[in-house]
């Protein structure tokens, strides 16, 4: 089962607990982003490119569905304007076993941060400044590009 949604609605985690439930695996590993008010932060606005955002979210998730033979993913992110504090984004891998419930739910965030089509706004006070993917983010994505040991 895979599940993505890109939504200005706030995310409901309890709604998405039982979905991620609901797939009868062992395990259930769970990650909800929230708006950081770093530096003063007001305001956090995404944008997407709809239809090309899905698909890119699609794919992170059929690849970790592959790689840990997964039961399910669910990917959650919002658009439109946000304040600190509220949920950006949440995401969920279910698996017979803890250790792969982990493992995909850690690539789902580190792959989707990188590889899915959103643009990021930050307003403090009365500057609003475009934010670009950071060099942690790229590293934490590559690290999946490696070889299995």
């Amino acid at each position: 089962m895979i599940h993505i949604s890109v939504q200005q609605s706030a995310i409901d985690i309890a709604a998405e607990m039982t979905r991620a439930e609901a797939a009868g695996a062992g395990a259930v590993a769970t990650f909800t982003g929230l708006v950081r008010a770093d530096d003063g932060v007001g305001t956090l606005e995404l944008e997407h490119y709809p239809g090309a955002t899905e698909a890119a979210l699609l794919r992170v998730a059929e690849q970790a569905i592959e790689r840990w033979t997964l039961q399910g993913a669910i990917i959650v992110h919002r658009v439109g304007p946000m304040h600190p504090g509220e949920r950006i984004v949440f995401v969920a891998a279910t698996a017979a076993h803890r250790g792969a419930a982990l493992e995909a739910c850690t690539y789902l965030i580190d792959r989707l941060k990188t590889d899915a089509p959103f643009w990021k706004r930050e307003t403090r006070g009365a500057t609003a400044r475009w934010v670009e993917a950071r060099d942690n983010d790229h590293a934490a994505a590559a690290r999946w590009d490696q070889p299995e040991t």
